[in-house]
């Protein structure tokens, strides 16, 4: 019986839920969308960087096609997500209260 009031209390509140990503140390999902689309143009921008050594004769081939596919695979990862996130949205919108 101890187990369960333990468990208990650790279940929040749906008035304490809200106040968890005030709390230091965790992550909101503003936050970690930020960082996301933010490593997403840190990898176009270094696609950018090494296709422009290569074309002005300079840098490494490998690492510019390395580079480019980086880039194609994090752009392709975040229009999956953002598709997934649409059509949630749309089922949520399609929901009768």
């Amino acid at each position: 019986m101890d187990g369960i009031r333990r468990i208990q209390s650790e279940i929040p509140l749906p008035g304490e839920a809200a106040g968890a990503a005030d709390r230091p140390g965790s992550a909101n999902f503003a936050d970690e969308l930020g960082k996301a689309i933010g490593s997403i143009e840190d990898a176009q921008l270094d696609a950018d960087r090494e296709a422009g050594k290569v074309a002005l004769g300079g840098g490494n081939l490998h690492e510019a096609a390395i580079a480019l596919q980086k880039a194609d695979i994090s752009m392709r990862l975040a229009m999956k997500v953002r598709n997934k996130v649409v059509d949630a949205y749309q089922e949520v919108m399609r929901m009768s209260v």
